[in-house]
């Protein structure tokens, strides 16, 4: 299979991904919380929704939802990235960040019904909504994808 190593990154990102949230599932209780430095902790938080906790206060619908539109969002990506031809580095490193970040917190939806998030950035009375590496992943694979889109769009000006 030509895209073999995307893959791999895919993997070795959910690998990297499950193993912190297992970490902090396994040593820190539900809002129990590590202060790393003045503007980081590692604070153990459940997020029964989506981004920025959309959705969490429903009933539990939401979880069926979010697990098919993950899955679903998960299997474009794969045929996306199949479809992208290996000249395109970039992008596929793009989808593989986004594949990632899917597949982490899929996992965690479908197994647990919550996302472990415990990336906690604070400063004075400003806290950013806890995240997690599936979250970065994700985050930085849009950021990737947008640059290579627009430097593509200049490229053909």
């Amino acid at each position: 299979m030509k895209h073999t190593k995307w893959f791999l990154l895919a993997l070795l990102l959910v690998v990297i991904d499950q193993l912190t949230k297992l970490l902090v599932y396994g040593y820190l209780k539900p809002h129990e919380s590590l202060e790393i430095t003045g503007f980081l902790s590692i604070t153990h938080v459940h997020n029964y929704g989506a981004a920025f906790s959309f959705l969490a206060n429903e009933d539990g619908w939401q979880q069926t939802f979010l697990v098919t539109i993950s899955s679903m969002a998960s299997l474009a990506i794969i045929i996306w990235m199949v479809k992208t031809a290996q000249v395109h580095a970039s992008k596929l490193i793009a989808l593989s960040l986004i594949l990632s970040g899917a597949i982490g917190n899929l996992i965690d939806r479908a197994a647990l019904g919550f996302v472990i998030d415990f990336i906690d950035l604070h400063y004075q009375d400003f806290y950013w909504p806890v995240f997690n590496v599936a979250d970065i992943a994700i985050t930085l694979g849009v950021m990737l994808l947008l640059l290579v889109d627009l430097k593509q769009e200049k490229s053909k000006s």
